[in-house]
């Protein structure tokens, strides 16, 4: 007797790669809140009455979001320049009121054009990254943030005052390369010794135009394409092994190969991408 295995939906791929992208935005997000309840509990400004308080404000508030956030960014197709910064500062304010940063806003201009989802989430992102980076570090006091819009492009500048010593291939940088070469962005890191550092990202707004597939593009290998195909149609590595006649370590194998030539973090992204 026949039967018939049944595949996910292209829609239902496109919700998986979104809830990926969706829990990594999370991810940083609450690492943020996190961060600022440390500060609030440590700031030598507050009572610890008050700090438990704030502390208590700060979490309750970001379990609110954390319930909320989820049906508002997958149903928010697009996101005005000006909102989505605010959104940036609001997730930054209680590490900026009660942190030992001075972090500076420049606004963008109102009339800038709306931006992606997928890429007012990646600024965000890469903003609190580089933000948590420099607390970490240490070294800086101060830090200046701007978005601009050039039409085409999201523009953002992140500069600080530390010892400036920062590179591109710095295990800082690392996450926020990763992040800007997903969304087919540049990033550029200007150092000045003893001046501090400016990182610079050209974010697209619009994906690129492909004159080729990217199975092409990539330079991947006949056996490759059939597994990115099997992974698109949303198989396990289990099923693509048991399909072509490999094992599963050899499926893992061709995998990786694939996340790292396509430039995906995850195989939802790597299927998003090749879809």
């Amino acid at each position: 007797m026949a039967t018939t295995t049944d595949h996910p939906s292209p829609a239902s791929r496109r919700l998986a790669a979104d809830l990926a992208s969706l829990g990594a935005e999370f991810a940083d997000r609450h690492s943020v809140t996190l961060e600022s309840v440390l500060a609030i509990l440590r700031s030598p400004q507050l009572t610890d009455q008050a700090a438990r308080s704030m502390a208590i404000d700060v979490a309750a508030s970001a379990l609110v979001g954390l319930r909320t956030q989820t049906d508002e960014q997958r149903n928010a197709i697009l996101e005005p320049v000006v909102g989505a910064f605010a959104r940036l500062r609001s997730d930054l304010r209680p590490l900026v009121r009660f942190g030992e940063l001075d972090v500076q806003f420049v606004e963008p201009p109102a009339t800038g054009r709306a931006l992606p989802g997928e890429v007012a989430h990646a600024a965000r992102a890469i903003v609190r990254t580089a933000v948590l980076a420099f607390v970490d570090a240490g070294e800086a006091r101060r830090v200046r943030i701007q978005w601009d819009c050039d039409g085409l492009n999201l523009l953002v500048r992140i500069r600080d005052d530390g010892r400036g010593d920062l590179s591109v291939h710095d295990d800082a940088m690392r996450p926020i390369g990763e992040r800007v070469a997903a969304l087919d962005g540049d990033v550029e890191v200007a150092s000045t010794p003893g001046w501090g550092s400016e990182v610079r990202i050209t974010l697209p707004l619009d994906p690129p135009s492909l004159d080729e597939p990217l199975e092409d593009q990539a330079g991947i290998s006949a056996r490759e394409r059939d597994v990115l195909r099997l992974v698109v149609d949303g198989r396990t590595n289990q099923e693509i092994g048991g399909t072509l006649g490999i094992s599963v370590n050899t499926v893992k194998f061709h995998v990786s190969n694939l996340l790292q030539k396509i430039g995906a973090r995850n195989r939802a992204e790597l299927a998003a991408r090749a879809r």
